[in-house]
C-alpha cells in the first residue's frame, strides 16, 4: 500500500502482514434479458481522496491503468549490505507479473518491464531508511530519490513512466514493499528533466509472494486500494478472490467491479439497475474477454451489490469454488476498510486444505441472496460452461 504524506490523514497500517503502498501525507416489471441500459447510473463517486472504489479516478495523481507501462528495475545493494549474486534471479522473480497482468486485464495492459543489470550501491545503510520504524512517506520519498540518484548515472529517465527498487537479499532491513505515489504539492523527485512519479519498492516479502506482489503494488498506482484489513482478521473481507486482497490467494483475477474502474471492462459489458425494478443477465466468468462481466445492483449514493461469474480458469486455475460472487461496493470505505465485501454463501462449509472459508463463498443456481436493510435481492438462476444467469432486483 502506498505511505501517506503528511498533508493527508494518517492510516494505521500492519505492515508485518503484507505489502504495503506508501501513500501521500470518492419499472418494476419483469426485463428482458440484458436491456439495453446505461451503465452510468451504477458508476459511483470516489470520497476518500485517495484510493478507492470509486469512478472518475484522478490520473494526476494516478496513472492509467490501460496501454503499455514503462518501467525500469533498479537493483540496489547497500554498504552494510553489498549483493553477493547476480541480478539474474531478482529479474527472474518479477518477470512473470507481466504476463498476469495482461491476461488478468484482457490485454489492456502491458507491463514493458526493462532491467538496469548491475548492482547500484545506495549512499546510506539498509537499516537507516525507516523500514523497522513505522515508514513515513518522507523517509520513502527518501529511499526512492537516493535509488533514482545512485542510477542516474547509467539510466535516461525520461524514457519511463514508473520503476520498481529491488534490494538485495542481503539487505533483511527492506523488510516488505511499499508503493510510491508522488505528493504533486512538494518538489518531489525528478531525473533527467521528467518527475519520478511512481514506483514500487520491493522488499525482503517478493521472495515470499511470488511476482504476484509486482501487480498488485503497480495495480495501486492505477489508484486501487487495499482489499486486505488493516485491523482485525487480515482477508476478511474478499479472502483469496482479488490480488488486491490475499496476493498469494487461489482465485486473485481482479473482481470485475474493479476491472470496470480500471478501464479494463467496458461499460457496455456492465449490466446496471439503478433504482428499484428487477432484470435478468447473462454473465460471462470474468476469467475469460467479452460477454457481459458484471451485474451491479446500486443501493445508495455511495454503495451497491455487484454479481460475477467465476470460473476455475486463467489467472483463477486454483479457485476454491465456482458460479456467482456476489459483493457489497462501498466508495467512501478507505482502503483497508473493506471498500469491497464478499457475501459467502457458505457460511458454514469446511474449507480444504489451502482454501479459506470465504474462498467457498460463490453461489450455486438457486440460491438467494438478499439484504432486507436495502431490498437488494440477487437469484441465481441458471449456470453452465459459457456463465452463470442472475436476476438483480429492488423493491
Amino acid at each position: 500500500m502506498p505511505v501517506l504524506p503528511t498533508r493527508l490523514r494518517p492510516l494505521a497500517v500492519a505492515f508485518a502482514l503484507l505489502p504495503c503502498l506508501t501513500a501521500p501525507a470518492t419499472a418494476t416489471a419483469a426485463a428482458p434479458i440484458n436491456p439495453p441500459h446505461s451503465s452510468a447510473g451504477c458508476a459511483l463517486p470516489g470520497q476518500t481522496g485517495w484510493t478507492d472504489e470509486g469512478h472518475g479516478t484522478d490520473h494526476v495523481q494516478f496513472q492509467p491503468a490501460t496501454g503499455t507501462h514503462r518501467v525500469l528495475t533498479l537493483f540496489v545493494d547497500f554498504p552494510d549490505a553489498p549483493a553477493t549474486d547476480s541480478t539474474a534471479a531478482y529479474a527472474a522473480q518479477l518477470a512473470p507479473a507481466a504476463d498476469w497482468m495482461a491476461r488478468a486485464s484482457y490485454g489492456r495492459s502491458h507491463l514493458a518491464i526493462s532491467s538496469l543489470n548491475r548492482w547500484i550501491r545506495m549512499p546510506a545503510d539498509s537499516d537507516s531508511y525507516g523500514f523497522a520504524r513505522g515508514l513515513t512517506f518522507e523517509a520513502h520519498e527518501k529511499y526512492v530519490r537516493d535509488a533514482i540518484g545512485a542510477a542516474d548515472p547509467y539510466a535516461d529517465f525520461s524514457r519511463y513512466d514508473m520503476v520498481y527498487v529491488v534490494p538485495a537479499k542481503a539487505a533483511a532491513a527492506i523488510s516488505f514493499s511499499p508503493t510510491y505515489l508522488y505528493d504533486p504539492t512538494t518538489p518531489g523527485i525528478t531525473a533527467d528533466g521528467a518527475r519520478l512519479k511512481w514506483a514500487v519498492t520491493f522488499g525482503q516479502d517478493m521472495w515470499h509472494w511470488g511476482p504476484k506482489v509486482a501487480d498488485h503494488e503497480t495495480s495501486h498506482t492505477f489508484g486501487l486500494p487495499d482489499l486486505y484489513s488493516f485491523t482485525g482478521a487480515t482477508h476478511q473481507y474478499v479472502g483469496g478472490w482479488d490480488v488486491m486482497g490475499n496476493i498469494a490467494g487461489p482465485a486473485p483475477q481482479y473482481l470485475g467491479w474493479q476491472s470496470w474502474k480500471l478501464g479494463w471492462t467496458r461499460d457496455d459489458q456492465v449490466a446496471c439497475l439503478p433504482a428499484a425494478g428487477r432484470r435478468t443477465v447473462r454473465l460471462t466468468p470474468v476469467e475469460r474477454p467479452g460477454g457481459t462481466k458484471i451485474a451491479v445492483l446500486r443501493t445508495g449514493g455511495t454503495t451497491a451489490y455487484v454479481a460475477e461469474s467465476r470460473r476455475a480458469e486463467g489467472n483463477d486455475s486454483s479457485a476454491c469454488s465456482t458460479g456467482v460472487l456476489i459483493y457489497k461496493v462501498d466508495s467512501a470505505a478507505q482502503t483497508g476498510d473493506g471498500p469491497l465485501r464478499i457475501m459467502n454463501a457458505n457460511p458454514t462449509a469446511t474449507p480444504p486444505a489451502g482454501c479459506t472459508q470465504l474462498d467457498l463463498a460463490a453461489y450455486k443456481p438457486g440460491q438467494t441472496f438478499t439484504d432486507p436493510d436495502t431490498g437488494a435481492r440477487v437469484d441465481v438462476l441458471a449456470g453452465g460452461g459459457l456463465g452463470d444467469t442472475v436476476r438483480i432486483s429492488r423493491r
